[in-house]
């Protein structure tokens, strides 16, 4: 990424509070992104440590273990770790904790949160921890930030001191803070936040955080996996709001769920277990993935189905050419410089041999 020496420019507050006010244009017919530079960008993973129907939180983290090792020999450029918390399928509660065990059992491939959500913690608490991480894995470490408490209300309550209700005017101020600590100007001393650099990202799924990065100046990551008729104006707006700030240029990236396998309908079939947790997320009963075999089983009403279809609409699923054929599309679509992927499905092995399989098909086109 270009990067200019200035880093947080002094209009700070005043950019913070301009994002706030603009409203998000709409992306018409005459929408063109920026070319994609020899239709090359850079695959990276982001990772919820699902936990799977008959596991358990300790193996999870195990697979994910053998996942970052397998990618990191691949070539993927990044590896983060979500944060979410109260769900029975998800073992990715404690980023900075994950983080430091995940570079620790790596030596190359960038280690970071997508995201630490700032709502849950006190800036000086993530300084902390991230200084730390950088102190540890120079050079290697991405601070993600998003402005969603990643959780029910009750939660985000626990997770927080105090019962002051949570609310999106605490975001600027929250992040202004934590950007001073790595640069020494923070209310107290953030020991060994000061000095360290790691590589801050601002995450989104509308326009509010796409605004915000690109007033700052700062890399934007989209969660198209889960809000993807955003995209385009979201990144429309990252790129008309762009002014130099720690970067030079707008530099942006989308995640999106791929699953591959050896044939279309074996990817399908795999893809099912993801999405039967989601639609028992959105019906108010989150748990573990299922297995395929539950999937299969599962007697779904018409509706369901239709959400279910819908959902799986959304994702790169396929054999190894239908795969390559729909990431190079939605690269080309976004003009993003990289691509994020997310997996879901309940088999570990199967969770690798999708991104070996994504890793091989789109060489070099795309890696």
């Amino acid at each position: 990424m270009p990067v200019a020496s200035s880093g947080f420019t002094a209009a700070f507050r005043t950019a913070l509070r301009r994002a706030q006010t603009e409203q998000p244009r709409t992306v018409g017919k005459n929408f063109r992104h920026p070319p994609v530079a020899g239709d090359v960008v850079p695959l990276s993973v982001l990772d919820l440590v699902p936990i799977g129907s008959g596991s358990t939180p300790t193996a999870a983290l195990a697979s994910s273990t053998a996942l970052i090792r397998r990618v990191e020999e691949l070539g993927y450029h990044r590896y983060w770790v979500a944060e979410h918390h109260g769900m029975p399928g998800i073992a990715s509660s404690s980023p900075a904790v994950l983080i430091a065990h995940l570079a620790g059992a790596t030596s190359t491939i960038r280690v970071g949160s997508g995201g630490v959500m700032l709502p849950n913690h006190q800036p000086l608490v993530i300084a902390e921890q991230f200084g730390m991480l950088d102190a540890l894995h120079p050079g290697r470490i991405d601070l993600g930030i998003g402005r969603a408490p990643g959780t029910d209300p009750r939660t985000a309550r626990a997770l927080r001191r105090g019962t002051d209700a949570l609310g999106v005017d605490d975001f600027p101020e929250h992040l202004q803070e934590l950007a001073a600590y790595f640069r020494g100007e923070g209310p107290v001393v953030a020991v060994p936040a000061h000095g360290q650099k790691p590589d801050m990202w601002l995450l989104g799924s509308s326009g509010y955080s796409a605004q915000v990065a690109g007033l700052l100046g700062l890399p934007f990551a989209f969660a198209h996996h889960f809000s993807g008729e955003n995209t385009l104006a979201a990144l429309a707006l990252y790129r008309d709001t762009f002014r130099p700030g720690v970067l030079t240029e707008p530099y942006s990236m989308i995640c999106t769920a791929v699953l591959a396998a050896s044939s279309d309908a074996e990817a399908r079939r795999l893809a099912m277990p993801g999405a039967l947790q989601f639609l028992r997320l959105r019906m108010g009963n989150p748990g573990l993935v299922p297995t395929v075999e539950e999937a299969e089983a599962y007697p779904y009403s018409p509706q369901e189905l239709a959400f279910v279809e819908d959902r799986l609409a959304g994702q790169v699923i396929g054999s190894p050419e239908t795969v390559r054929d729909g990431v190079r599309e939605l690269v080309e679509r976004t003009g993003v410089q990289e691509l994020m992927v997310t997996t879901s499905t309940h088999g570990a092995r199967d969770r690798i041999r999708s991104y070996e399989l994504l890793s091989e098909a789109v060489a070099p086109a795309v890696v």
